[in-house]
């Protein structure tokens, strides 16, 4: 008998399982932590977080995103949160903090639910049921429009409270100018506006250059600073002499041998530099290297040469030129060639760039963002990089919700009037999702030092009356957010809700949490939760580099 009574082990030693309730428990606790901590960035009014990464680096920032990229989060549950707002930041490009803080919303929400002995399937159900509500709310309560004036409101709305505030304005008209110039047939590229940094200055001298900037300068000083009627070439071929590619010897037995060796390492450059100048090339961006030698002929032949050039400015180069990118030298033609009114090499602060301008239809701008310090203009590239992606979406899309949390005060009343017309338990799950979209307008008061109660009461009242009732953080009461210009394209809302409520739904399928050796290494399998019924959460990871507390 005793054989029958030996324990039966499928999985390996040290393996940590948590089961049931607990494994949701744990999960459903690291998507509200994560949560938190970027819920105080939100609006206006949000703070900032400081950042450190294990060489020392600085980010100082409140970009949902950029906080969850830089910190190191290692709990699997809360990695489906950072994804989100990843998918976020590249569907939409804003709103990747709202889809955060709604996802870890509707978790604690679920938690409720599960105490009072729903199951999960149920919740789940009930939360599909809502989002395609939430769907038809929005799309009633969605303004058309994507005129200039729209597209300009879009812009500095996403801008607010991102460190731009001072100039918000000018750049926000300088980001709809730039995305009005690379739209093509309704649709926006947004690799085709290149944001270029420089510190030094102050943010009101950025500025917008019709054509393509290179931040490198020319690859020779004896080459000239300014060509007309520029004839491009664009290389991904180094002009150098190749190395041989076996470990062959050369004997040299005099002088002459040695002298007939380098005259014919000569003769292969001014080979390919005379390829360069049948062509009818004037100018040279090369995205490999170019010789010392080779840099001496194209200098007596007039050429302004760049190297090294990026590959995202080929690109550039490409669309705006409708020059072709060349990767064999031999194959280099007249008809291979993009045509500018004017390449020069400019400074800008300490910088040396080169600029391509008078273009035919360049369909690529570039802009020169200016700041005080590194810091400075990094952040503020960051709200245009949002600014950028909002103003795409709504000319993409021609649509618009009012801000200042209108919107989810809106979606929460009509869900729950929709909820009343549901049997069965579902209900009580499109209620719990209703009452999670208001911690948008909830959240905006309290990083506003507003009494958030006290406002979420007067938005409620006022959507008896108008759904266009928001809250002015600036002023700090309700007001008609439409006639104070704060909108936001539909496809920001949307795609948050779609995103966070696919998300929670994932986490909240998963029963059973089966981990290796390490994955969670600070949750110990006998004390998986502490006196206040919360799982510990060190493994969910910290900011590496960052000092101890003292």
């Amino acid at each position: 008998m005793s054989q029958y009574n030996q324990p039966i082990f499928i999985l390996p030693e040290d393996t940590q399982r948590f089961l049931g309730r607990d494994a949701q428990r744990m999960n459903i606790m690291a998507g509200k932590i994560l949560a938190e901590t970027v819920r105080t960035t939100l609006g206006p009014k949000g703070m900032d977080k400081m950042l450190v990464d294990s060489m020392g680096d600085v980010v100082i920032t409140n970009d949902g995103v950029t906080i969850l990229r830089e910190m190191d989060i290692a709990h699997p549950a809360a990695k489906m949160l950072v994804e989100i707002a990843k998918n976020q930041e590249d569907v939409v490009g804003d709103g990747t903090t709202t889809a955060v803080i709604i996802a870890g919303e509707l978790l604690k929400k679920a938690e409720e639910l599960l105490d009072d002995g729903i199951h999960a399937t149920t919740i789940v159900r009930g939360y599909r049921q809502a989002v395609a509500k939430v769907h038809e709310i929005l799309n009633d309560i969605s303004i058309d429009a994507k005129d200039e004036d729209t597209l300009i409101k879009v812009a500095m709305t996403a801008m607010t409270g991102k460190g731009s505030e001072k100039a918000k304005e000018p750049l926000a008209r300088l980001i709809v100018d730039a995305v009005l110039k690379v739209e093509e047939e309704g649709k926006v590229d947004k690799k085709n506006i290149n944001i270029q940094r420089v510190s030094g200055a102050s943010v009101d001298e950025s500025e917008i250059v019709d054509g393509v900037l290179v931040d490198k300068g020319k690859a020779d000083h004896n080459m000239p600073k300014e060509i007309k009627n520029a004839k491009i070439a664009l290389l991904k071929y180094p002009i150098e002499v190749k190395d041989l590619e076996t470990d062959a010897k050369i004997n040299l037995t005099n002088p002459a041998q040695m002298q007939a060796f380098l005259d014919n390492e000569e003769q292969m450059v001014r080979e390919m530099i005379d390829k360069i100048i049948d062509s009818g090339a004037n100018v040279l961006f090369c995205q490999k290297g170019i010789d010392d030698m080779a840099l001496h002929y194209l200098s007596r032949a007039g050429i302004l040469a760049v190297k090294r050039t990026k590959k995202s400015d080929m690109l550039r180069l490409e669309k705006a030129t409708g020059a072709k990118t060349i990767t064999n030298i031999d194959d280099l033609s007249a008809d291979d060639l993009g045509e500018a009114g004017i390449v020069y090499e400019k400074k800008v602060f300490d910088q040396m760039m080169i600029f391509a301008e008078e273009l035919k239809d360049p369909k690529a701008v570039s802009i020169i963002l200016r700041g005080s310090t590194r810091h400075v203009t990094s952040e503020i590239e960051r709200a245009l990089e949002d600014a950028l992606g909002v103003v795409s979406a709504t000319l993409e899309d021609g649509k618009v919700v009012i801000g200042g949390g209108a919107p989810e005060i809106e979606m929460a009343r009509r869900l729950k009037e929709y909820a009343e017309t549901i049997s069965g338990r579902e209900q009580l799950s499109v209620n719990a999702f209703a009452e999670a979209l208001e911690i948008v307008p909830n959240t905006l008061a309290e990083n506003a030092g507003l009494d958030s109660i006290d406002m979420l009461v007067d938005l409620r009242a006022a959507h008896e009356k108008s759904v266009y009732m928001g809250l002015d953080v600036f002023k700090g009461k309700v007001t008609d957010m439409k006639k104070e210009g704060v909108v936001e394209p539909q496809r920001v809302k949307k795609q948050a809700i779609q995103f966070a409520s696919e998300a929670t739904e994932m986490i909240l399928r998963i029963d059973d949490l089966i981990a290796a050796r390490g994955a969670l290494e600070a949750v110990d399998p006998d004390d998986s939760f502490d006196d206040s019924g919360m799982p510990p959460m060190g493994g969910m990871g910290g900011m590496g580099g960052m000092p101890p507390m003292m």
